[in-house]
């Protein structure tokens, strides 16, 4: 355990982030969970709403450092052609 002030409340700070962390990470993985099924059982008019939310996750999560933002438009660009695939085919 920390002695030195600062360091006591980098550890808080650390372990605050963390959740903060966890709990968008859990988000996007719940999001993209939720996209996935829809798009099994046919439901693409439910897919294409949760697609905008599976957007706007992956940017929140990106633009707070929780995933990089390369990954993030990835894991978008994926999706939306997997959508697309679907619709199409």
């Amino acid at each position: 355990m920390a002695n030195i002030k600062s360091a006591i409340k980098r550890i808080q700070v650390a372990k605050r982030n963390e959740l903060q962390n966890k709990y968008r990470s859990t988000q996007v993985k719940t999001v993209i969970k939720k996209f996935n099924q829809a798009l099994d059982l046919g439901k693409l008019d439910e897919a294409k709403e949760l697609l905008k939310d599976v957007d706007k996750k992956l940017k929140t999560a990106a633009t707070k450092n929780v995933i990089h933002k390369n990954q993030a438009s990835r894991k978008i660009s994926r999706l939306t052609k997997k959508l697309n695939n679907k619709l199409v085919g």
